[in-house]
């Protein structure tokens, strides 16, 4: 699994038939600490996440072993909407804070 923030979404009215009602977000790989760590990938929602969310997501095979993706042409998936997280007992984000979290790009 990996974490990134969801930038976007993507659509596309023309498509493989296999892949209609699927909804494709566009992510960024982050570190740690929130901030960008990667390239950018689509991956098909299937846990109704939004733009700026951070999410967990998985890629290559695994992508295609969610109930929604099964016999799917996927290669990235979002599987996890995150709703904290902390590292070596900090806290590194907090979704429904009410003072800025430190995870930002």
């Amino acid at each position: 699994m990996l974490l990134a923030k969801v930038l976007g979404t993507v659509v596309s009215t023309r498509k493989e038939q296999s892949l209609d009602g699927l909804k494709l977000l566009l992510l960024r790989q982050v570190d740690i600490d929130g901030k960008a760590d990667g390239g950018i990938v689509v991956a098909a929602d299937v846990v109704g996440a939004g733009v700026g969310e951070y999410v967990l997501y998985a890629t290559g095979s695994s992508a295609r072993q969610t109930v929604v993706t099964d016999n799917r042409p996927c290669d990235a998936v979002v599987m996890a909407i995150v709703d904290n997280w902390e590292v070596e007992g900090n806290i590194k984000y907090l979704k429904n804070a009410t003072e800025p979290n430190v995870a930002e790009i």
